[in-house]
């Protein structure tokens, strides 16, 4: 038994994280100030006996003994992490020093949930590791990309200067149940809208592609990450390559929902991706064969069929 302490531990992905660990038998402490995450997705946990749930913000220090950290503190969907920039940014900085801080003084080893976001609108395709970004540093979305940006340059630092053991990963397009009904991402607004018979909004023309990844793949890459050797630090992309339009999931998620739903045509945000698909092939490597095995289809159904019970 390990005791991990999980930062945004009531959010979407850290909720998941969670059950996954105290399934696999360990002790969680669960971090969260409520900003995004909510107790609802962790409810279920509470009477765990080796669950702990505490409310904090990581921009501020925190003191704990354990043996693992997972940094996922951060507002990730455009609508929260535009709505206080200057937060935003003081999340990713702040909270990297205070968890690396932290990893430093107890000797524990730390994964940063950084994102593909840091490749901003991508000039190569698909994005190896390699990959150094085209990012606007003075955008609308500059403040997740550069702040997850800064992050990684954290991490690597404290890990060359103070021989900190650090993972990171880098988090593509992930979806699955108990993601917020308004967080602004598009798998989350398709269904919503889809359910209640309104326009579907697609930014552009539809055709720009995301990959999808469901949220258990990407919980089992995560603790896979964090097993690795410690020669191994990162940054590894994961993510599911399986490449699809806005069109082509917006009228999946019309047929599968059976709506009658619209599709309407808005202008593309500023800095907006158009194509984003990872080269998983480190992943692969290093993450003792890890590759995504739920499929868009079979996530999209368990994925609606919890937006329909929230709803």
């Amino acid at each position: 038994m390990k005791r991990i302490l999980v930062t945004g531990g009531a959010g979407f992905i850290g909720s998941h994280l969670c059950e996954r660990l105290l399934h696999d038998g360990h002790d969680v402490i669960c971090l969260d100030n409520y900003f995004t995450g909510t107790k609802q997705n962790i409810i279920h946990l509470l009477d765990h006996p080796y669950f702990e749930l505490v409310r904090h913000d990581v921009t501020q220090p925190y003191y704990a003994e354990v043996d693992e950290i997972y940094n996922l503190a951060c507002p990730a969907s455009p609508v929260h992490y535009q709505y206080n920039p200057i937060k935003t940014v003081k999340t990713s900085v702040m909270g990297a020093i205070n968890m690396l801080g932290l990893a430093k003084r107890i000797r524990a080893k730390i994964l940063q949930a950084s994102t593909s976001e840091v490749y901003g609108d991508p000039s190569v395709h698909p994005q190896p590791e390699s990959y150094r970004g085209n990012v606007n540093p003075i955008g609308i979305r500059s403040c997740y990309d550069e702040g997850k940006r800064c992050a990684e340059t954290l991490f690597m630092d404290y890990h060359k200067q103070n021989k900190v053991r650090i993972k990171i990963a880098r988090i593509f397009n992930t979806y699955g149940p108990r993601m917020h009904p308004n967080d602004g991402r598009v798998i989350s607004n398709f269904i919503v809208q889809a359910l209640g018979n309104r326009d579907i909004t697609v930014f552009g023309d539809g055709r720009q592609t995301r990959s999808f990844q469901y949220v258990d793949d990407l919980v089992e890459a995560l603790i896979r990450t964090m097993k690795t050797p410690e020669s191994f630090t990162g940054p590894v992309n994961i993510g599911n390559p399986n490449e699809f339009t806005i069109l082509e999931l917006a009228q999946k998620i019309i047929e599968m929902t059976g709506s009658k739903s619209k599709i309407i045509y808005l202008p593309l945000p500023e800095d907006d991706p158009i194509q984003r698909k990872p080269d998983i092939t480190l992943a692969g490597k290093m993450l003792d064969g890890w590759e995504p095995k739920v499929e868009l289809e079979e996530g999209l159904e368990r994925t609606i069929a919890y937006f329909k019970e929230v709803l």
